[in-house]
């Protein structure tokens, strides 16, 4: 499966991966509020922010930060509910952010607009993470790149093919997503990373890819795959860096194992 080269003449204001429905996402359904209720929810509500004001985000547990977020989405209704079921669905925060928006929209009391929260929160977290390699030379900012990659798809729940593109600097002049997968396996044609080096000339790669698993130790068709780019892009005089597998918790690097 080949891919659509596309421009990268402002990489640096280059959106984020978005999302689209094709029909709206129907809203939670807002309840009648018991008497008494309303005042306790604002309570409630006024004590979270209080508290992640006074102490901010370290002080709060997943499923707190997580209300918070949801209170922007459904103004009068008590959010615990919804932040339990998100949690028990996905395991933690980070997850949830990363969720795929059909997968969130089957949770119940999730409509459209805490879908979009949500994702906004994540494409922040994505820019943050992506502004701190922009314009700096990618081998000598190691831990800010693992950051990024760790941020954009430790905790994505199927496979997930990046690579980044350098100049003859190791400037990073582009990050393309060039496939998807399943949660154990992902496509990639080494013709295809070679030929889109060449349209952006590009002098040197890193591909970067997830194990949904969390274990990134790669496999033999992940070890065959980066031999056959690297054969490709050394006929071209394009230097592969590294491949990088990108666990929840842990990352492999074929450098640092002798394996590049």
């Amino acid at each position: 499966m080949s891919t659509d080269p596309h421009s990268l003449s402002s990489f640096a204001e280059a959106p984020l991966p978005g999302f689209t429905f094709e029909n709206p996402l129907p809203e939670a359904v807002k309840p009648a509020i018991p008497h008494g209720a309303e005042d306790f929810r604002k309570d409630h509500r006024a004590r979270l922010r209080q508290r992640f004001t006074d102490g901010g985000a370290t002080a709060m547990p997943d499923y707190e930060l997580l209300e918070l977020v949801l209170f922007r989405a459904i103004a009068r209704q008590d959010v615990k509910p919804i932040a339990r079921r998100l949690m028990a669905e996905f395991g933690d925060f980070n997850s949830i952010l990363a969720a795929e928006p059909r997968r969130l929209a089957k949770i119940k009391g999730v409509g459209a607009s805490v879908v979009q929260e949500l994702k906004i929160v994540e494409a922040a977290a994505h820019r943050m993470a992506r502004a701190r390699i922009m314009d700096r030379p990618i081998l000598s900012s190691w831990d800010a790149l693992l950051d990024y990659c760790k941020t954009v798809m430790a905790y994505r729940q199927v496979e997930q093919f990046r690579i980044l593109f350098l100049d003859r600097k190791n400037i990073l002049i582009g990050d393309e997503e060039q496939q998807k997968g399943t949660v154990d396996h992902v496509p990639v044609y080494p013709r295809e990373v070679v030929k889109r080096a060449l349209e952006l000339n590009a002098s040197a790669l890193i591909l970067v890819h997830n194990h949904p698993s969390g274990d990134p130790t790669p496999s033999g068709a992940d070890i065959d795959m980066t031999n056959r780019i690297k054969d490709a892009a050394d006929v071209l005089g394009v230097i592969l860096h590294d491949h990088l597998i990108i666990g929840k918790s842990e990352n492999f690097s074929f450098r640092s194992a002798g394996y590049l």
